[in-house]
């Protein structure tokens, strides 16, 4: 097989600086794969083209490249569609279809550009292991296929062949393992593609719930479960979530989308993989309902949540938008991320104990949807002795705990005479509205920023 509908992607990428926000980073250039699907369009790893300023592609053997687009991207399942703007580049390419969730032990072809060669890389194997996995793009858990077959830089984004058909999209090596990768499965991409043609928002949901498995008899015994009976403890609700309203603290959750679930928070997904629970929301989208049930006092209950995107304490990994900034009398605050969290090297050990406190085990709350924290100090008279307040998070704004960055900022402007800012330090900073307000256009000239705040805050006053 030639596999000519297998492409190159050239992606120039300009991702966002998390230790100055109001800036990007230097431009950077990187390649990767694609296939030509139905349509004339080109599918990808959303992770090719995250924060792409320019795209090219390129056919097999062939010197010329055509300019493309990123028309659709899904950054939790790390899929992306390209259309080429040159008419005609593609009319010699036959579109490959798209097929099945494979089987073990089935043989597949991983094709694609390797970095360190011209010609197109194929790769066989075969399917090892069909459970959710972490995708490291988004951090979030999804149907996942390991196959024993490598995965390179520059093969990511590109199709996975079997009997001809794409049954997956190559998109990350198993970490501390030789010549084992894992692709984004076919039932997954078949979700994306209909939702991108529905309008869908490209955004796989959430249940927003905090579990812990039942696997001892004690507890299930304590909890109402009668014997034989299954599921996994809700031990916490996130706060504006799809479970929010619905679902309570002490529940029990027994199945979901019609699937019983296992004392250790698995089901039997497609009747032959056991893997976790919240697999079945990969076929979900954004507003659609799904079917769960509970115990609650004893009595079990069928109830449907409608939902609604994953939404973190802390922001998981963030593309393709700019990071929320303030600046106050030369002080930088922003939201806690996990893109913050990674301008430390080896950032799960370096940065913090608060910071990673609350990435690991916080919860949003009706109080608080975000982690306000004071990012960086950008020297001047005005702020003379908070040199050494930063990364700390802000805990009051005047007395008051600051819901999100947003409400942080309106409570700072709204400030009369002396605003008063509580750190976890714990410290204590307090500014002069009024000699703020004449030392913000010395501080922004001086470190050469344009605006005090990003585009997104520029409404809070």
């Amino acid at each position: 097989m030639a596999y000519s509908q297998v492409v190159r992607v050239y992606a120039t990428t300009q991702a966002p600086d998390y230790d100055c926000p109001w800036q990007a980073r230097p431009p950077e250039r990187g390649t990767g794969s694609g296939v030509v699907i139905a349509g004339d369009k080109i599918l990808t790893g959303a992770h090719v083209v995250a924060n792409a300023t320019f795209v090219q592609v390129q056919k097999p053997s062939e010197p010329d490249k055509a300019i493309a687009r990123v028309t659709a991207v899904c950054h939790d399942c790390d899929l992306a569609l390209l259309e080429v703007d040159q008419p005609g580049f593609l009319d010699d390419v036959e579109p490959a279809d798209i097929g099945t969730l494979p089987a073990l032990r089935d043989k597949v072809s991983v094709v694609g550009f390797p970095i360190g060669g011209e010609e197109i890389s194929i790769t066989e194997g075969v399917v090892s292991r069909i459970e959710v996995q972490r995708y490291n793009h988004s951090q979030r858990y999804l149907l996942a296929v390991t196959v024993d077959a490598a995965i390179n830089q520059g093969n990511s984004g590109g199709p996975v062949f079997r009997n001809g058909k794409i049954a997956g999209i190559a998109f990350q090596k198993l970490p501390g393992a030789d010549n084992i990768g894992e692709m984004v499965p076919a039932p997954i991409i078949h979700t994306f593609l209909r939702g991108v043609e529905a309008g869908k928002t490209p955004q796989v949901p959430g249940l927003g719930i905090i579990t812990q498995p039942l696997e001892n008899p004690f507890l299930r015994q304590q909890l109402g479960l009668a014997r034989g009976e299954s599921g996994v403890l809700i031990v916490d609700v996130e706060h504006g979530s799809s479970a929010w309203g619905v679902i309570q603290s002490r529940d029990v959750l027994t199945e979901i989308d019609g699937l019983r679930i296992a004392n250790n928070g698995t089901v039997q997904y497609q009747e032959r993989y056991r893997t976790r629970y919240d697999v079945t929301l990969g076929r979900y989208f954004v507003g659609d309902t799904l079917p769960l049930t509970i115990l609650r006092d004893g009595e079990h209950t069928a109830v449907e949540v409608t939902l609604q995107p994953m939404h973190y304490l802390v922001p998981r990994a963030q593309y393709d938008i700019a990071p929320p900034y303030f600046i106050y009398g030369g002080l930088v605050f922003q939201p806690l991320t996990r893109d913050y969290l990674a301008t430390w090297s080896k950032w799960w050990n370096k940065a913090p104990k608060e910071f990673l406190h609350y990435y690991y085990s916080g919860i949003r709350s009706a109080k608080q949807r975000e982690i306000v924290i004071l990012s960086q100090v950008l020297g001047d008279e005005i702020n003379v002795g908070y040199g050494d307040c930063y990364n700390e998070s802000v805990t009051l704004v005047n007395g008051v705990c600051p819901i999100d960055m947003a409400d942080f900022v309106t409570r700072i402007q709204a400030s009369q005479g002396t605003v008063e800012i509580t750190m976890s330090g714990p410290s204590a900073i307090m500014f002069d509205t009024e000699e703020v307000r004449a030392a913000m256009p010395r501080i922004l000239g001086r470190y050469h920023i344009e605006f005090d705040r990003s585009r997104d805050l520029a409404g809070a006053s």
